[in-house]
């Protein structure tokens, strides 16, 4: 197995959000050799707390970052202008928010413009007031999340494409441009719950896994590549989403892959013993800081 390709979150939301530091951390992330830049959706901030598991689950405070966030595919698009080489990574794109032709054809436009360097992640969302914003049915998630995936597929296989399901149809059409790779733009379904392991490799897309502690990111990523197998599919990218920094100075009771760059190259070892193909870290704070803290892990 291969080292595991390194990136970082682009600055896309908050305060810290603007057109010249995006492109400031994508190009240094280029230079320095990173493998991806990574982007997120977000539609609004809630003024009131966020039900986290739906009515009657536990709620959070709305994070202020939330009301100031760069849609992630106009980000990406714009990048791919600025770059040549580095992969560019959305974890994730709500899909049901997106009519699936209109998704469809957005990110395999990106694929194309940018050369085939997409990693398209998209998930089912999970905040209420989102939902109700963007006129969809919480209940939508689920089984509707699934046919919005099977006709995305549809619209980026060969024509003519025709898709009949509950939600969506698409009467016989040409419908192009066609994503680089065949079958998809680097689809990665974004999930920790065993349904949505399941969902990604049926459908033949990688998987994009939040880690939180070590025994759970290893069970995700053994039971994504056993039901791969069963679905008679190769198993696609597997891509790790480290919500935490990369420090100047050693952490104590820390998180997988947090801390100083000395911790965090031993953590690595673990990510290149599952044969995990990118990690990413989502990091607040000053963006001109997010490659000169990652960059070095790049020597371990």
């Amino acid at each position: 197995m291969g080292q595991v390709e390194l990136g970082v979150n682009l600055p896309t939301a908050g305060e810290g959000a603007a057109p010249e530091a995006i492109v400031r951390v994508a190009e240094e992330a280029e230079a320095a050799g990173l493998g991806s830049v990574w982007t997120f959706e977000r539609l609004l901030r809630p003024t009131v707390p966020i039900a986290m598991g739906g009515e009657g689950g536990p709620v959070m405070e709305p994070p202020e970052a939330f009301g100031n966030v760069y849609d992630p595919l106009e980000v990406l698009g714009h990048v791919a202008a600025r770059t040549e080489r580095i992969r560019l990574g959305s974890s994730v794109v709500v899909a049901l928010f997106h009519n699936p032709v209109v998704l469809a054809r957005r990110l395999a436009t990106l694929d194309r413009l940018s050369g085939g360097r997409l990693l398209a992640g998209v998930g089912q969302g999970w905040m209420g007031q989102e939902f109700e914003a963007a006129g969809v049915p919480l209940r939508r998630r689920g089984a509707g999340f699934e046919e919005h995936l099977r006709a995305m597929l549809a619209v980026w296989g060969p024509d003519p494409v025709r898709f009949e399901g509950r939600f969506y149809r698409i009467p016989e059409s040409e419908i192009g441009p066609k994503p680089v790779r065949n079958g998809h733009p680097g689809l990665l379904v974004g999930g920790v719950t065993p349904a949505a392991i399941d969902r990604a490799a049926r459908l033949g897309a990688g998987i994009s896994l939040v880690v939180f502690d070590w025994d759970a990111l290893r069970g995700q990523v053994e039971a994504y590549r056993a039901a791969a197998e069963a679905a008679g599919h190769a198993a696609g990218p597997v891509v790790v989403q480290v919500n935490g920094p990369v420090t100047a100075r050693p952490l104590d009771g820390r998180a997988p892959l947090t801390g100083s760059a000395e911790q965090v190259a031993a953590d690595l070892e673990r990510l290149d013993a599952l044969g995990v193909d990118h990690v990413f870290w989502s990091m607040t704070g000053d963006p001109a800081e997010r490659v000169p803290l990652v960059a070095p892990l790049l020597k371990r």
